[in-house]
């Protein structure tokens, strides 16, 4: 591979462009932090920084470049990273050929690709006629039955399935992946909302009744090898870039909602579909914004899903705001009757979720009764308790204070006795790179080469010194820093990288040492007792292997020149 073609795309992307449109960032100091991508992170674990174009994870320890990131975050590979960044820049990389990926799933995304083409045709059909009128009176128009890909299943009960079988699938699959049963189609005379993975690609069906009949209003696929609903979100392929742009996400129930805000131009949008909130889904949330807006059904299971999932999620350590929908609406019904201003209005005026809880609060509350006034106080200031804003603890004290007349030290010292009680919360920092011990002299070989990595002069300094490192990766790591200068004229990390992609056993020392919070900036003084140290190192290495040698060596003259050559080495005159 063209290492000059590599340096040049790389040098005309930011790591920081390119991470951030997938993963919301957040800057502490010169550098950006954000959730790890890569373990089950909590805090914001990896730091980005723009001056070297690297990450690095202080938790899990993944560290690299741009390329590695997209290699490791889209399980691209090499080739494909080039090819994806260069068009990106505008580089010709024409000369890369990439060779496709073969994937067990494949043959079964081609059969939903199929189908979804399939049903689409049957919608634009003259059978697809009483299906269209439904929709268009649902304000479902053409751009988005096309920008959803909905289509209509045929009320004939093995079309599909013999359409498929004609293309070499078995039943056997057919039956597995959920568009078959036995020798039938699942789906018959429905409207067909196709339902994705996270990269876009058609996993299942929503197929919806359009006819007035006694069957279930939807019918969904079943969980298959490549639909786990759990480690799905609607909508999630396009909301990605909507969700950066916009600073936020909105999470919905359904996939009718996402549409209808589509409709008005709402498109950082997610449905859970139906689901639990699953750790996985957490996560892809998370990847998305900062910023989560819960706009759940405005009934009763609607606010019970939205007190579920926001507990689910502050327990995560994630704040999150809340629509109030009035009962019995849904998004989509809400913005029918009400139109895209007023619906920007519930999004703009979002409440903190603790708010909504203490809102809940005071329902089915007599407040004529002292008894459950006292209880509702009592829950109210737990909740409180719970909020790490010393302001917003105050203007509650403050606020039920006035509305109950109670003295403000009294709701203070009850509040204080909730927080003395709850468990600590851990503070969101950057955490310190736990590694394993080493000793003085492993720590004084790897800062050197950290040394050579950041530093120009210290490469030649090294080379005069003619040190001797221990490992055969350390020898091989400083031999290519000292051939990659001699080539560049100077040291890059980011591009270091890039040249040694191809060579697992020093990459792993390179993100290791990178990894550890070894000093950048150095002076010669300072270089000179690391010097030191590892000439130490090696001193007491020679006296143990002359020691080892003594002890097996018979002749008395030999044995004496041998204890003569440790005591030099001891005095410190290697002579």
């Amino acid at each position: 591979m063209n290492n000059e073609l590599a340096n040049q795309i790389r040098s005309k992307v930011d790591i920081v462009d390119i991470i951030g449109e997938r993963i919301p960032l957040v800057t502490k100091g010169k550098n950006f932090f954000c959730v790890c991508p890569f373990h089950d992170d909590t805090n914001p674990s990896m730091s980005v920084s723009r001056e070297k174009q690297i990450y690095t994870c202080f938790s899990c320890h993944a560290t690299g470049n741009v390329f590695t990131f997209l290699m490791n975050y889209e399980h691209m590979d090499f080739k494909e990273v080039l090819k994806y960044l260069g068009n990106r820049v505008g580089i010709d990389t024409g000369n890369i050929k990439v060779t496709k990926k073969t994937n067990k799933n494949d043959k079964l995304y081609e059969a939903y690709n199929f189908s979804v083409k399939y049903f689409q045709n049957n919608l634009q059909s003259s059978i697809g006629h009483k299906a269209k009128e439904y929709l268009f009176k649902r304000k479902i128009d053409d751009t988005l039955i096309k920008e959803f890909e909905i289509g209509l299943s045929q009320d004939k009960r093995d079309d599909l399935t013999k359409l498929l079988q004609s293309k070499q699938y078995d039943l056997v699959t057919l039956n597995r992946i959920g568009l078959s049963s036995d020798d039938h189609d699942i789906y018959n005379d429905r409207i067909m909302f196709p339902l994705y993975d996270i990269n876009g690609r058609t996993v299942g069906f929503s197929g919806r009744i359009y006819k007035d009949n006694n069957q279930n209003k939807y019918l969904n696929t079943k969980e298959t090898d490549i639909f786990k609903k759990g480690q799905c979100l609607y909508h999630y392929h396009i909301a990605k870039e909507e969700c950066r742009k916009k600073n936020s996400v909105i999470v919905m129930e359904g996939f009718m909602d996402v549409i209808r805000a589509s409709s008005i131009g709402i498109k950082n949008t997610v449905a859970l579909m139906g689901t639990a909130l699953t750790k996985e889904q957490i996560i892809l949330i998370k990847r998305l914004s900062n910023n989560i807006i819960l706009c759940l059904d405005g009934d009763d299971p609607g606010q019970h899903a939205t007190l579920s999932i926001g507990n689910t999620l502050h327990e995560q350590g994630i704040e999150v705001k809340v629509i109030k929908l009035p009962n019995p609406d849904d998004p989509d019904t809400y913005i029918l009757n009400n139109g895209k201003e007023r619906f920007e209005g519930l999004i703009s005026s979002a409440i903190n979720f603790s708010d909504y809880k203490i809102e809940r609060l005071k329902e089915n509350v007599d407040f004529r009764s002292d008894e459950e006034k006292a209880n509702y106080i009592n829950e109210v200031l737990k909740e409180t308790s719970k909020l790490d804003d010393e302001i917003r603890r105050e203007v509650v004290l403050k606020r039920l204070a006035k509305e109950f007349d109670i003295g403000y030290n009294t709701l203070e010292m009850r509040i204080n006795s909730f927080i003395k009680d709850k468990p600590k919360k851990e503070a969101i920092v950057i955490p310190k790179k736990i590694s394993t011990k080493k000793n003085k002299y492993t720590k004084a070989y790897e800062q050197i080469i950290y040394f050579m990595l950041n530093n120009d002069w210290v490469i030649t300094q090294v080379e005069k010194e003619r040190l001797i490192f221990p490992t055969e990766e350390m020898r091989a790591i400083c031999s290519e820093i000292s051939y990659y200068y001699k080539l560049h004229g100077n040291i890059n990390v980011a591009d270091f990288y890039t040249y040694i992609q191809d060579k697992e056993n020093i990459l792993i020392l390179l993100n290791n040492i990178l990894g550890e919070s070894y000093s950048e900036k150095t002076t010669k003084d300072e270089l000179f007792l690391y010097f030191k140290v590892v000439r130490e190192y090696c001193e007491k290495q020679e006296i143990k292997r002359l020691t080892n040698k003594m002890k097996k060596e018979v002749d008395p003259i030999e044995q004496a020149k041998i204890v003569e050559k440790i005591r030099k080495l001891r005095l410190g005159d290697s002579e």
